[in-house]
């Protein structure tokens, strides 16, 4: 999950909202018909109101969700393998919009709720329509149902994610984060593409393997496994043979790009579980 940007007030600097008075319908601005966003912030413990929102993060977050929108539209006209790197390039910008947001300066409640949809957009509805277009339609009922659940479970991820803010070790995401649980099904649908050779669209056998992997990648991220967010990752020295493998993953990686993401998903997925049951061992 990527930190949201920020709301930028009209009439002075961010750190000196102008205060809003109060009116008979509410906060002043909000009794007209217009187009504004308008958040409460405390400055110098006073409650204040700012307007406006942050141009840069905002616009990245938009591409996000244009990026997803495209995606439902190409699995509808199963284009699986244009829709497949539409939901690759939103979790590209998903990283991104957080890192512009905290280099800007620019965070806020209203860009934190924006990306969330956003992210419910692109990581909740995107793939579950992909990999049911792709694979479970002729499943009928059954094939809706696991690509419900995995819908279903980003959208409690994300709402348990947005009411745990500040409460939670920020080295660590509760549950696989739904930008990694979209790139686990969408890798495995690019792979089933790419080796089509021995691997049939409707083949009952693919058909009950990607609903059971579905299911599995919405149960994660909604369990309690911790998960490392590597949002401190650049900020720490590693040991040189850290690059070496880095170096080797990367050519694993460029030898079959969906394999070797798909792989890479499937390690960091496996990594939850091992960790938390070293933590139980050893507690």
């Amino acid at each position: 999950m990527t930190t949201p940007d920020s709301s930028q007030p009209d009439e002075a600097p961010l750190n000196h909202p102008q205060p809003t008075r109060q009116t008979e319908s509410g906060i002043e601005g909000l009794d007209s018909l217009t187009f504004e966003v308008i958040e409460q912030e405390v400055a110098d413990g006073k409650p204040v109101v700012s307007r406006g929102v942050y141009l840069a993060p905002n616009l990245i977050t938009t591409l996000s969700l244009l990026s997803g929108f495209f995606s439902i539209l190409s699995s509808t006209q199963g284009h699986f393998y244009k829709a497949s790197l539409a939901i690759f390039l939103s979790a590209i910008l998903d990283g991104a919009d957080g890192r512009v947001a905290r280099m800007l300066n620019a965070q806020s409640p209203f860009g934190e709720q924006y990306d969330s949809l956003a992210d419910m957009l692109a990581f909740g509805v995107a793939p579950a329509i992909l990999i049911y277009s792709f694979a479970l339609q002729p499943l009928g009922r059954v094939g809706i149902a696991c690509a419900f659940v995995f819908t279903a479970c980003a959208a409690f991820r994300l709402a348990r994610f947005n009411v745990q803010i500040g409460e939670v070790d920020k080295k660590f995401f509760v549950g696989l984060a739904s930008p990694l649980a979209a790139i686990l099904v969408t890798s495995a649908v690019m792979v089933a593409i790419d080796h089509d050779q021995w691997i049939g669209q409707y083949d009952i056998q693919v058909m009950i393997i990607a609903a059971v992997w579905v299911v599995i990648c919405g149960l994660l991220m909604v369990s309690n496994l911790k998960y490392y967010s590597f949002k401190e990752f650049d900020k720490k020295k590693v040991p040189f043979v850290a690059l070496i493998i880095a170096v080797l993953v990367m050519g694993i990686v460029l030898y079959d790009i969906p394999v070797g993401i798909l792989a890479i998903g499937i390690i960091y997925a496996l990594s939850g579980i091992v960790s938390t049951l070293n933590t139980k061992v050893k507690g």
